[in-house]
């Protein structure tokens, strides 16, 4: 991993007005107005959608990364960086890594307005299974991100980007209660990353509607292991064609 590489990813990325606010002032502004609405001071409630709200934005912050990547497809500039020393894993590595790191201030941000305004109270255990457990839970997320970036182009991938967040985040219960689906959007709901990514976490404020720790796991390593094996393979067809 070279280190000015990722160092000048995550800088872009801050440097960017409209991620900020979508990837961290969103999900905040969102959680205050849901618990308002519906947690009326219950911690449990306030609890679930700070989670949702948490995965929320490190679902956002794991999409940029595809975005920068179909720009700079586009302008050649991939292209330029296969001349240099950088690798192809180093390349795609700064990427995704870049992402995961870019994701850390809605993960801390969020829980801390839930503790200061919404009463949310966990032990040492549950902030760090939370905390941790929506991070690592992206790394798919960072990973399609990162495979749509290498089909879209810097027009498509903003819409592109919209309706994967928006259709993964309905059916993974970001937005709604899973329970409160009917029973063949629940089933459908289970494909997606986003539903695994708030059960891994989600034992942490309730017990309804949970899966076993290993299960979760073990789903979101296997997106991994697929979406994974599938931006290496398009990246390697596109290095093909210099």
């Amino acid at each position: 991993m070279n280190p000015t590489y990722l160092k000048t990813e995550i800088v872009r990325t801050f440097r960017s007005t409209r991620f900020v606010l979508f990837a961290v002032a969103f999900p905040v502004l969102m959680f205050l107005l849901q618990a308002n609405v519906f947690a009326s001071g219950q911690m449990n409630i306030a609890g679930v959608i700070m989670v949702n709200m948490m995965a929320f934005g490190t679902f956002s912050a794991a999409m940029t990364s595809g975005a920068k990547l179909a720009i700079e497809r586009s302008t050649g500039w991939q292209r330029q960086l296969r001349l240099t020393p950088l690798t192809g894993a180093g390349y795609l590595g700064g990427k995704a890594l870049s992402a995961m790191l870019v994701a850390l201030p809605s993960l801390l941000v969020v829980p801390l307005i839930g503790v200061l305004f919404e009463g949310v109270h966990l032990d040492a255990a549950g902030w760090l299974r939370l905390v941790l457990g929506c991070w690592l839970g992206a790394i798919p997320l960072v990973l399609l991100g990162l495979l749509l970036g290498q089909f879209g182009t810097p027009e498509s991938m903003q819409p592109l980007n919209m309706i994967v967040m928006m259709g993964m985040g309905f059916l993974g219960g970001l937005w709604i209660p899973i329970d409160g689906m009917p029973s063949w959007m629940a089933d459908v709901a289970q494909v997606t990353p986003t539903y695994w990514l708030i059960q891994l976490v989600r034992p942490v404020v309730t017990d309804h509607l949970t899966v076993s720790l290993p299960v979760a796991l073990g789903v979101l390593a296997a997106w991994t292991a697929v979406l994974g094996a599938l931006v290496i393979r398009r990246y390697r067809k596109d290095s093909a064609r210099v």
